[in-house]
């Protein structure tokens, strides 16, 4: 055998190892001889138990399965074939991605496993037909932002949304934002732009995938300890749908019927207490608007506002508002 056909003999042999075994597919030595000399590399039984000891010395997880004949195969990965499956469905009911990228990723990410694996994740992976998006130019956008905040630069870009003929249009008469990114956030299948507004001293949200034009400017970020304490989380926890709203706390009164759907939403460490057989007080600090209203309606009686009694009669003015558009006039 060449020195040349040497060299590529422990690759070709990793190679297939990597491709065609996991925990419960090997390949047996005869095996592993056959596929070698379709890659124009001569070996015998005796040079493979060496090849194979060798990639055990490596750190690679050669395995010897109890099969008959006996077996070898890679035993461990990155990631196991449950996680595999979990990442492909992620990816696959993500809005944010497009049918096309999100069947780029999953190839790519079966591509982790032995062949066997990725066709059991063709076969299982089900997908709910959701609603994707329709161009890719939120994972550009996403790159500009990473960069941006790395730079610690502004972005200026225009703001679309979709008027009633379903046409994306500029708001505020297309004027560009100048705007220093804070944070990306991923939520309800889209990703969000916080970012700093020095003239209203807020953190507005925008959708990535309505912003045009988006660039990275050259004037510098604005920074400040509002800036610096911004936390994320506690922002995702307190705004539905990250439309923005006075940051207020209250008292929610929850049957237990529902507080499976109040910890999903808050956590299970949101502050509770019991007051009653069946009924607790559940305190949480919430960024009120119409948004948070909704979800609060589709509880009905189940979950009512306790407190503060200002913000209770807002919701009730809400519901009315709704109400009386029904009425006949």
């Amino acid at each position: 055998m060449s020195a040349e056909s040497q060299k590529l003999k422990l690759l070709y042999l990793l190679q297939m190892l990597y491709e065609q075994t996991d925990e419960t597919h090997g390949l047996t030595t005869p095996q592993i001889i056959e596929g070698l000399y379709e890659r124009g590399v001569e070996a015998e039984r005796k040079s493979v138990y060496r090849d194979l000891d060798a990639l055990r010395a490596f750190g690679m997880d050669i395995v010897k399965l109890p099969t008959r004949p006996v077996s070898y195969a890679l035993g461990s990965r990155t990631f196991t074939a449950a996680e595999l499956t979990l990442l492909v469905d992620a990816v696959q009911s993500s809005r944010f991605l497009t049918a096309r990228m999100a069947q780029r990723l999953s190839s790519g990410l079966a591509s982790l496993g032995s062949q066997h694996q990725a066709e059991t994740l063709a076969r299982n992976v089900h997908v709910d037909g959701r609603i994707k998006m329709q161009n890719e130019s939120v994972f550009h956008h996403v790159d500009t932002i990473h960069e941006a905040l790395r730079r610690r630069a502004k972005v200026a870009f225009r703001y679309a949304k979709p008027n009633a003929a379903k046409e994306m249009v500029a708001q505020k008469d297309a004027r560009v934002y100048h705007e220093t990114p804070v944070h990306l956030i991923y939520s309800d299948g889209c990703y969000y732009l916080i970012a700093y507004n020095e003239k209203h001293e807020s953190f507005p949200a925008y959708r990535v995938d309505r912003m045009v034009g988006l660039r990275i400017t050259d004037e510098p970020a604005a920074r400040n300890e509002r800036i610096a304490a911004f936390d994320p989380a506690a922002f995702s926890a307190r705004t539905f749908s990250m439309f923005g709203g006075e940051a207020r706390a209250m008292t929610l009164r929850v049957e237990e019927g529902v507080m499976g759907a109040i910890i999903d939403r808050f956590g299970k460490d949101v502050e509770s207490t019991v007051v009653e057989e069946g009924v607790a007080h559940v305190h949480v600090t919430v960024a009120t608007s119409p948004v948070f209203f909704g979800w609060l309606a589709q509880f009905g009686r189940a979950v009512r506002i306790e407190a503060p009694k200002s913000l209770a009669q807002e919701y009730v003015a809400y519901l009315e508002d709704i109400a009386a558009s029904y009425r006949p006039e």
